[in-house]
């Protein structure tokens, strides 16, 4: 009898044990491999995608490459699933070789180029006002970035590098007039390069349609999914906005760019995927207006916010 008594409290001793351990310890954990960040790129990328992550029931942890990759060399490695996820502009060639999880990462603010141009060349800026204009400028552009097609089949004179830090040095040589960028880009890049006499020019902004989406490998649709899932649930609950309009490189955009007060030249994206949801509203912003008073920012949701767990 007390050996039956000792059985059963050892029992209920191990079932106690369980019941205290908490649910994500028991979690399938999951690496993520993502390029790692270059000298110009923000953590607004691999933030959101924490944040979407975040939703999962999976225990995702995060590595990158060992050093930054060349564009190429990152579209081959996460084909070959070295790499899980990348992200850039859409176009139908890469929602065909990898998961594209349709959510404009920027929310149509990448949408907006604004242009680097040599120091002392705004004069000749300010009489540009059409696309026709536009055509007499030499534009510096990746070889293999969507921005570089999109801007030929619009009749602008591209000059292409295949190395991206190369096009700042070869806008600084004269190679090429202007460098254009997305909003949320510039002022990043412009401090990576102090040496450079570069700066942005300050009356124009270029617009066409090109949403910056996570790539996922075809061979993890479960990443995809668990990404999709978490950025939709982030739209519901209002967590994307808040990351969105406190991110310092969201922040710095629509404060320094004044896009309202630009002249825009508009141009077509003649790539841009069937499937691009542009009728889900709730995904894109107007940015031709001032943030929205009833974003929630840091300042104002410290009170109600809970405690952190770090």
């Amino acid at each position: 009898m007390p050996n039956t008594i000792r059985k059963m409290a050892c029992l209920f001793l191990g079932l106690f044990v369980l019941l205290a351990i908490p649910s994500q310890a028991f979690a399938k954990q999951k690496t993520v491999i993502t390029n790692m960040k270059s000298n110009v790129q923000t953590d607004y990328m691999n933030g959101l995608l924490k944040l979407a992550l975040s939703y999962s029931t999976t225990d995702y942890v995060y590595s990158s490459t060992p050093e930054v990759y060349s564009r190429p060399r990152v579209m081959e490695s996460v084909k070959s699933g070295s790499i899980s996820v990348m992200w850039g502009g859409t176009s139908e060639e890469m929602e065909q070789d990898f998961i594209p999880v349709r959510i404009d990462a920027y929310r149509g603010l990448m949408n907006h180029r604004l242009f680097f141009i040599r120091q002392g060349d705004q004069a000749r800026f300010d009489n540009i006002n059409t696309l026709e204009d536009l055509k007499t400028i030499k534009l510096g552009q990746g070889r293999s970035w969507q921005d570089a097609s999109i801007l030929e089949s619009a009749g602008l004179d591209v000059v292409k590098a295949t190395k991206k830090p190369s096009l700042y040095y070869m806008l600084d040589g004269g190679r090429f007039d202007a460098f254009p960028r997305g909003a949320n880009e510039v002022w990043t890049e412009l401090s990576a390069f102090p040496d450079l006499p570069l700066t942005v020019e300050k009356r124009l902004v270029l617009i066409y349609p090109l949403p910056t989406y996570f790539f996922v490998t075809p061979k993890d649709p479960e990443l995809a999914k668990d990404i999709e899932d978490g950025l939709e649930a982030a739209i519901k609950d209002g967590a994307f906005d808040k990351y969105f309009y406190n991110s310092p490189e969201v922040q710095e955009a629509l404060q320094k760019a004044d896009l309202p007060n630009r002249r825009a030249i508009r141009i077509n994206n003649p790539y841009l995927p069937k499937a691009t949801p542009l009728d889900r509203k709730e995904l894109w912003l107007d940015l031709t207006r001032n943030t929205p008073s009833n974003i929630i920012t840091e300042e104002n949701s410290a009170e109600d916010s809970p405690p952190s767990d770090e």
